[in-house]
């Protein structure tokens, strides 16, 4: 079973920067798609940005478009989401999965998430 584990999240001001890492347990996990995914509080899991494998390609959700990339690392076995120019509405818990595509159901394994709190 594939364990995630994410990090990077913290208080931010409005316009900052942070990077998530989403890291697993297995050496396998360089050969998955991955997904970034978040929620705020009274809302769904929404979709943020996406990355596939081998070919690395990238999905970004409009509302990030241009503030947020997402890369991997296949030596450390981690995934990235570098985000930018962030906003009060990019608050949310942040959460990595295995999976493909944009809708949560595509994923299978989840991580217990990390915190993003923006400030204005």
């Amino acid at each position: 079973q594939v364990q995630l584990v994410e990090s990077g999240g913290g208080l931010v001001q409005a316009g900052g920067s942070l990077r998530l890492s989403c890291a697993a347990s297995e050496r396998t996990f360089v050969r998955y798609a991955v997904g970034w995914f978040r929620q705020a509080p009274g809302k769904e899991r929404e979709f943020v940005a996406a990355i596939t494998w081998p070919d690395s390609s990238t999905n970004y959700a409009d509302s990030v478009k241009g503030r947020f990339t997402i890369s991997r690392n296949n030596v450390k076995n981690t995934v990235y989401l570098q985000m930018g120019s962030l906003k009060d509405e990019d608050t949310a818990v942040y959460f990595c999965g295995k999976g493909l595509g944009s809708d949560p159901a595509g994923y299978s394994y989840w991580g217990q998430g990390t915190q993003v709190t923006v400030s204005s």
